[in-house]
C-alpha cells in the first residue's frame, strides 16, 4: 500500500517517523520545506501539493493543527478532493471536532473513497517510538484494512464505532489532561508553600490516589524547569474549546469546562500562544514568588518503553 502522509508538525512528523522507519512506501507533503527536506533524506517521496499526493496513494494521513487548516487541505483547489478517487481511504489524526468529520467525510464519499477519523494520545514522546494510543472512528472493515498502518504508528488502538466518535473521545480525553494539569499546578504550589521537598511531592503523588498520566509526564519537566511538552496554550484552547462547544450543543451544565478556558486564556496572554501548556502552572509560581524546581528530572520527555507492534483493542 502506498501512503500519503501531510502534516510533518511536533507529532505527524513523529507518525511519518514510524511508518518510515517500517519501510512503508511513503510520500509526504508539508508547507514548512525543510521538515520536507528531512524525510526525503530518510527515504520519502515528496508532492507539491495534497491533490498531487492524493493521486499518487491508496491511503492519505493528515495530522494537522486545526479543523480551518483541514478544510483548506481538504476542500482548497489543489487539495485532497480534487485528487481523491473511489476506493481510496483517508486517515484524518488530528484533534478536530466531530461535526467537520462528518461533513468532509460526506464529500469524501460522495466521491466513492473512505475516511476515518483516528486522533492519537499519549504525547510527543509516544509518537516518537510508535507507542501513541489511537482513536479510530468509521467503518469497520476500512478500518481493519488499515490496522496494520496503525500498529506501526501506536501501541494501543480502539476502534470506537461511528465516524466522528473518535474526535468527540479525543477532546474529551484533553480536557481532562488539561484539568489534571491545573490541579498539579495548585497541588505544588501549596505543597511549595508548606515547606514541602517538591520531588518527595511528586513521588507521593505519584504512588498515591492523586497519581495520574499527566503526573507521571508533565509534572517532570515542571519540577525541571524546561516546561517542554512539545504542545502549546494555543493547542489546548483549541481543544478544550472543541470539548466546550460540545458540551452547549447539547446543552450540558458544565462547570469546570468554562472555568478551565478562562484559565488557559489567561495563561496564554501572560506567556504567549506558543508557550507550552505546562506553563499554565507557572502563574501560580509567580503569583506566589515561588518555583517548584527539584532535582534528577529531566528536560524533556523520553519514552523508556521498547518500540512494539501495536494492538487492536478489544
Amino acid at each position: 500500500m502506498k501512503v500519503g502522509f501531510i502534516g510533518l508538525g511536533n507529532v505527524g512528523g513523529k507518525l511519518a517517523g514510524s511508518l518510515l522507519r517500517n519501510n512503508i512506501d511513503l510520500t509526504v507533503f508539508d508547507i514548512n520545506e525543510a521538515i520536507v527536506s528531512e524525510f526525503t533524506t530518510m527515504g520519502a517521496s515528496i508532492a507539491s501539493n495534497p491533490k498531487e499526493l492524493t493521486e499518487s496513494v491508496d491511503c492519505i494521513i493528515t495530522c494537522l493543527p486545526s479543523p480551518a487548516i483541514i478544510a483548506q487541505v481538504v476542500e482548497s483547489d489543489d487539495g485532497i478532493l480534487k485528487g481523491i478517487s473511489s476506493n481510496k481511504i483517508w486517515i484524518e489524526m488530528s484533534t478536530t471536532n466531530e461535526k467537520e468529520v462528518l461533513r468532509l467525510g460526506k464529500l469524501i464519499e460522495e466521491k466513492k473513497a473512505h475516511i476515518l477519523d483516528c486522533p492519537v494520545s499519549g504525547g510527543c514522546h509516544r509518537a516518537d517510538t510508535g507507542n501513541i494510543s489511537i482513536f479510530s472512528g468509521g467503518d469497520y472493515q476500512i478500518f481493519q484494512s488499515v490496522l496494520p498502518l496503525l500498529k506501526f504508528m501506536g501501541r494501543r488502538i480502539l476502534h470506537t464505532k461511528r465516524l466522528g466518535s473518535a474526535s468527540i473521545l479525543k477532546v474529551m480525553t484533553n480536557y481532562l489532561a488539561s484539568v489534571n494539569l491545573v490541579s498539579i499546578g495548585e497541588a505544588l504550589a501549596v505543597c511549595k508553600l508548606a515547606g514541602m521537598d517538591m520531588k518527595t511531592t511528586y513521588e507521593a503523588i505519584r504512588i498515591s490516589s492523586g497519581n495520574s498520566f499527566v503526573n507521571e509526564t508533565e509534572t517532570q519537566v515542571i519540577l525541571n524547569g524546561s516546561y517542554d511538552v512539545n504542545f502549546t496554550m494555543e493547542l489546548v484552547l483549541k481543544d478544550i474549546g472543541i470539548f466546550n462547544d460540545l458540551a452547549n450543543d447539547f446543552k450540558a451544565p458544565l462547570e469546570i469546562s468554562p472555568l478551565l478556558i478562562k484559565i488557559f486564556k489567561k495563561g496564554r496572554e501572560k506567556y504567549g500562544p506558543e508557550a507550552w501548556s505546562t506553563m499554565i502552572v507557572k502563574r501560580l509560581e509567580d503569583a506566589c514568588n515561588i518555583n517548584f524546581r527539584a532535582n534528577g528530572f529531566p528536560a524533556e520527555l523520553k519514552d523508556d518503553e521498547p518500540e512494539e507492534i501495536g494492538y487492536e483493542i478489544k
